[in-house]
């Protein structure tokens, strides 16, 4: 019974998604059908990953973890829009908590969820310090010209860029990450596979048969169905998580948080798979890689977005959340220098994440 769940599941989900996207689009809707949306939207999001993942095994790692990454950043950059386009107070900087509760996300508890279940179950996992030591330095540098620098610049007051501020930062942003995922599978692809005891790669093709092509295509087409579906169904829901937050007395840009956690569950999911199958590499992957994609896909995709919506855009971090980037960074550094994963770099990662998420809530 478990096993023919399990099978049909990831195919049925989808499936039913899209059928209640079409039922509840554009309308108002009652609690009892917010909480059935809420649960369909959850499990599109784990059916998005299961076609991820198998995609992900055709075209091997380190493409699979890109191909995950890409897709999260589609359902970020989504429901980012699709809120944008639904005004509504604190819309103006749902792009900038958004990004960044996917970095600290990512970058804390993806990372530290990894590193602390691996090391629980293997002991010290490696991974390779000198890709994942680019990947955080890629993190670093994408967020600082897209996040920090607008609190700095004298061109627009109150965190905003200008408009050609604005053009160069996108591309900019682009171009890094292109050049990133250039290195990432062409030239340096070693660098990013996972590696054994000794430190040497190792190649996942071993282990394991990949799907077929037919296989492939099919799970290419559901995750495109599973896509689109939690998209839409995040749009229907979001008034009432705005109401919901509100209600609460939590800060409007706590909504960015919520948005980041729902986005990135796939990727928190199969990075722990990952760790707890002593891939530390794949995990570490996942997580900077959404990072990346986070920051270099979803702020240019924003910035060209802003041209048609209304509002301002408003991308600096406040001072509270700088000083936790800083910390994220400098941490993540030590963390990657020995190549080694260990239980108290883990946790520290996840501290610092729950520091954020209680600062999100009272600030």
């Amino acid at each position: 019974m478990i096993k023919t769940l399990q099978r049909v599941a990831p195919i049925a989900v989808p499936l039913v998604a899209f059928v209640l996207l079409i039922a509840t689009w554009h309308r108002t809707l009652p609690l009892a059908i917010v909480i059935v949306v809420a649960v369909v939207l959850i499990g599109a999001v784990l059916a998005a990953v299961h076609h991820a993942e198998v995609v992900a095994h055709r075209v091997g790692e380190p493409f699979g973890s890109i191909v995950l990454a890409v897709a999260v950043t589609v359902i970020e950059v989504g429901l980012i829009i699709t809120l944008m386009i639904s005004g509504g107070h604190g819309t103006e900087t749902l792009a900038r908590d958004t990004a960044f509760a996917a970095v600290m996300i990512t970058c804390n508890g993806i990372v530290g969820l990894s590193l602390l279940l691996g090391s629980l179950r293997h002991g010290l996992p490696r991974f390779n310090p000198e890709g994942t030591g680019a990947a955080v330095a890629v993190v670093a540098t994408l967020v600082t010209i897209t996040l920090v620098l607008p609190r700095f610049t004298t061109g627009a007051s109150g965190g905003r860029f200008t408009g050609s501020q604005l053009a160069f930062v996108a591309i900019a942003a682009v171009a890094i990450y292109a050049v990133f995922i250039s290195t990432q599978t062409r030239r340096h692809r070693d660098f990013f596979l996972p590696v054994n005891a000794k430190g040497k790669p190792i190649s996942e093709e071993e282990h394991a048969t990949p799907p077929s092509m037919r296989t492939t295509v099919v799970s290419g087409i559901l995750l495109a169905v599973s896509l689109v579906s939690v998209v839409g169904l995040g749009h229907a829901i979001s008034p009432s998580i705005e109401a919901g937050v509100a209600a609460v007395g939590i800060p409007n840009s706590f909504v960015g948080v919520v948005i980041a956690f729902i986005v990135l569950l796939p990727e928190a999911i199969s990075a722990s798979r990952a760790a707890l199958r002593d891939r530390m590499q794949t995990s570490l992957n996942l997580a900077y890689g959404s990072a990346i994609a986070s920051i270099g896909l979803t702020i240019p995709a924003i910035a060209v977005a802003s041209i048609w919506l209304d509002g301002e855009l408003v991308l600096g971090l406040e001072p509270v959340q700088i000083v936790l980037l800083v910390l994220t960074m400098l941490v993540g550094t030590l963390t990657v220098i020995p190549g080694r994963a260990t239980r108290l770099t883990g946790f520290v990662h996840i501290i610092i994440l729950a520091a954020f998420v209680f600062l999100a809530i009272s600030p």
